[in-house]
């Protein structure tokens, strides 16, 4: 049996920090100082992606589907190897069309000095002939934690010790304090891969979504540099890479990475056991959230929309 912890925070504050995410180093380093020694040697702990807690409805790939309430203050039960991404996708696409989208994608901004920061709650406005003027959309940050091989007993992390934790700039001024507001474990091995058992029995290629980057050269001395995996359609030049920094205590690392959210194809012989890999994370510095993948089936697509356009073409 191999498990992870999913965790849904709520942002307590401000959060002074990447707009978008937070790197799985950055929430363990948080986390690892309130456990013992032991079970911080055991503890993965993968980047965190902040959403809205706002109206949605559930993707189609998603194993439930139609109208969600509001989805983004709980986790969704977790019954197919999909529903593990329905908060990973940083375009949030799960909200209603009804939401105003470009108003949801990012927090609320706040000067501080000379510093810009982000509140924990969006303010709306509404038409003068409502009952209330206004209405707030607060904001939650979603991640999952899981132990080495032979440790699954560190699960799940207890709640008084998640409770609390901080992220970002300024901590010391109570900036990026965190609350969970649920958590759930999930045995991976477990869910349904219909669909992908479906493309290893066909002829047809997968396609490989990279959610977190992908380390290929570090600075770190427990980190190696790595080539792109054999199974990537593709080679290191037809991929985009930046170079990010990881922080370790005083130090910083340059880490050279494969940058997220691009699309390759998947030409390995065995996608099922892919998918539980990319889940748990490939790569130098996998532990700190770095190379989590997402493989999708032939015709599917991040944006449905464009599905049910080429199937109109098509017709």
């Amino acid at each position: 049996m191999t498990r992870l912890q999913q965790v849904l925070f709520k942002l307590d504050g401000q959060y002074l920090g990447h707009p978008y995410f937070v790197t799985g180093n950055a929430l363990f380093n948080a986390i690892a100082r309130r456990v013992d020694e032991q079970v911080a040697r055991a503890l993965n702990v993968s980047h965190g992606v902040f959403l809205p807690g706002e109206y949605g409805e559930y993707p189609l790939a998603a194993s439930q589907d139609g109208y969600a309430g509001k989805l983004g203050q709980s986790l969704p039960e977790v019954e197919a190897y999909e529903d593990l991404f329905v908060f990973r996708d940083p375009a949030h696409r799960w909200l209603l069309d009804s939401r105003p989208r470009d108003a949801h994608n990012t927090h609320p901004l706040q000067v501080h000095g000379d510093r810009v920061a982000f509140d924990s709650t969006c303010w709306f406005g509404r038409p003068k002939k409502m009952r209330d003027h206004r209405r707030s959309v607060s904001w939650y940050l979603h991640c999952y934690v899981h132990a080495q091989p032979g440790d699954d007993d560190v699960l799940p992390v207890s709640t008084d010790v998640l409770n609390g934790v901080q992220v970002g700039g300024a901590r010391n001024y109570e900036f990026g304090k965190l609350s969970v507001a649920e958590t759930q474990v999930v045995d991976v091995e477990a869910l349904d891969f219909s669909r992908l058992e479906a493309a290893q029995r066909s002829d047809e290629s997968c396609w490989i979504e990279l959610v977190t980057p992908f380390v290929l050269e570090t600075e770190h001395p427990c980190g190696d540099a790595q080539s792109i995996p054999w199974w990537w359609g593709v080679d290191k030049s037809e991929l985009r890479c930046r170079e990010t920094r990881f922080v370790d205590g005083d130090e910083t690392y340059a880490v050279t990475t494969v940058d997220h959210g691009q699309l390759v194809p998947y030409t390995g012989p065995n996608p099922v056991r892919t998918a539980v890999n990319g889940v748990y994370r490939v790569g130098t510095h996998s532990r700190f959230g770095f190379g989590e993948l997402r493989v999708w089936p032939p015709g599917a697509d991040r944006v449905p929309e464009r599905v049910v356009d080429r199937e109109g073409d098509a017709a």
